[in-house]
């Protein structure tokens, strides 16, 4: 092949974390992030051709993402965006903790303007498993990273043979190799990110469990410990109790911005119902719906609108 047809090899910036895939059992049993994110590359680049791809690796943190902070998402947006700042970069590869996989990549992802591939993965066996599946992972992430197939789409998770877009996805099983799963449908569109990050770390929301009988006492005790917005783990399609709802319905004429999910595992939220606590009833208050979006990334897509000052719809 001619100098000027030759394909410039594929860069992958691998940025790790932490998490699962990244840990070992110490003495006693327990599991330990201990894996330097050289280590962690180290398999997968025997696996490419070193003549069309390359990796270079950024180790972030060695967390257990049960420990992740928004300081910590921060982080991990921040990395992201410099490894993109270089041209040479095909795409970026985020090794992560499942417990909190689905937070961390949509956060990323209401950033991410790029049209390369940024991926997510993990694993749900330690390192030093006989058998593990942090490799193939792994593997099978840096395979979606270089697939042209993959701009544009925003920001992947891919694990257990899975390519899911962030936006929707969510871990479904406590130790399953196929741990995630998307409550989105196919066509859900993905909202267009917003231009530039902006810190996370002082934009603080609280989820606040819904149950039959729930007291007005959880919507107080977050407000008053620092609380700046609210997302609610509803019932059904994202209604509350009559006490609960009356709180959530003050918070809104006071300014606190509250977001309906809710605790049912597929659907979309949407306000049907009246009465104090019907979804109807809070979105005529000024309530948004969570759309496919479940409590904990619905949480930090009210974090992005309100650190960057925007409506929360516009991030939903």
């Amino acid at each position: 092949m001619s100098s000027s047809t030759a394909v410039n090899p594929a860069k992958i910036m691998v940025l790790t974390t932490g998490g699962t895939i990244a840990c070992t059992q110490g003495p006693e049993g327990a599991l330990i992030p201990t894996v330097s994110g050289r280590e962690l590359v180290a398999g997968l680049s025997t696996r490419f051709d070193p003549a069309t791809t390359s990796f270079q690796v950024r180790e972030l943190n060695r967390l257990d993402s049960s420990s992740m902070t928004l300081e910590d998402v921060d982080e991990v947006i921040a990395a992201v965006h410099t490894a993109l700042q270089d041209p040479t970069v095909t795409a970026v590869v985020v090794t992560h903790g499942t417990d909190t996989m689905e937070e961390t990549a949509v956060a990323v992802d209401a950033f991410h303007t790029d049209p390369r591939p940024v991926v997510f993965t993990g694993s749900q066996l330690p390192f030093d498993a006989a058998g593990g599946d942090g490799p193939e992972n792994l593997f099978e992430a840096a395979v979606v990273a270089t697939d042209p197939a993959a701009r544009g789409l925003g920001v992947l998770i891919v694990f257990g043979h899975a390519v899911l877009p962030a936006r929707g996805a969510r871990k479904v099983h406590t130790s399953a190799l196929a741990g995630f799963a998307t409550t989105a449908p196919a066509d859900h569109p993905r909202p267009a990110p917003l231009p530039r990050p902006v810190p996370l770390f002082d934009a603080r929301v609280d989820i606040i469990a819904a149950w039959p009988g729930a007291p007005r006492t959880q919507v107080a005790a977050a407000l008053a410990s620092g609380a700046r917005g609210l997302v609610v783990a509803g019932l059904g399609a994202g209604n509350v109790g009559s006490e609960l709802g009356a709180a959530l319905g003050e918070a809104l004429d006071a300014g606190i911005p509250v977001v309906i999910s809710t605790r049912v595992p597929n659907g979309e939220v949407h306000g049907s119902y009246g009465g104090a606590g019907g979804g109807a009833t809070l979105a005529a208050k000024g309530a948004v719906g969570s759309a496919h979006y479940r409590p904990g990334q619905a949480r930090m897509l009210l974090a992005v609108a309100l650190a960057a000052q925007v409506d929360p719809a516009r991030v939903f």
